[in-house]
């Protein structure tokens, strides 16, 4: 973690490590048992966003840049039809 970030964390810096544990293990438990599939897959891309404005650089980001892309595919795969009709009749809307 960037020493920048160090500061700003509202706990310390074990427990924020603890709380992204718990919510990576909350993340693959739902994508495990194939529920809330979009929801978890929406969450992890917001997750994994942060992670990598918060590392930096580092030797792993290619493979968080990797996850994402596969979080944001299991997004868009598995989004609600009800969020895509919603999506394409918002667009319909702005353009009249």
């Amino acid at each position: 973690m960037s020493p920048w970030v160090v500061d700003l964390l509202p706990m310390s810096v074990e427990d924020t490590m603890r709380s992204t544990a718990i919510l990576d293990i909350v993340i693959g438990f739902f994508l495990l048992i194939n529920s809330f599939v979009w929801l978890a897959a929406l969450v992890g891309t917001i997750h994994l966003i942060m992670v990598l404005v918060v590392s930096g650089i580092t030797d792993i980001t290619v493979r968080d840049i990797g996850i994402l892309a596969g979080t944001i595919a299991l997004m868009v795969e598995t989004m609600p039809e009800k969020f895509i009709i919603n999506l394409k009749s918002e667009k319909t809307n702005e353009n009249i």
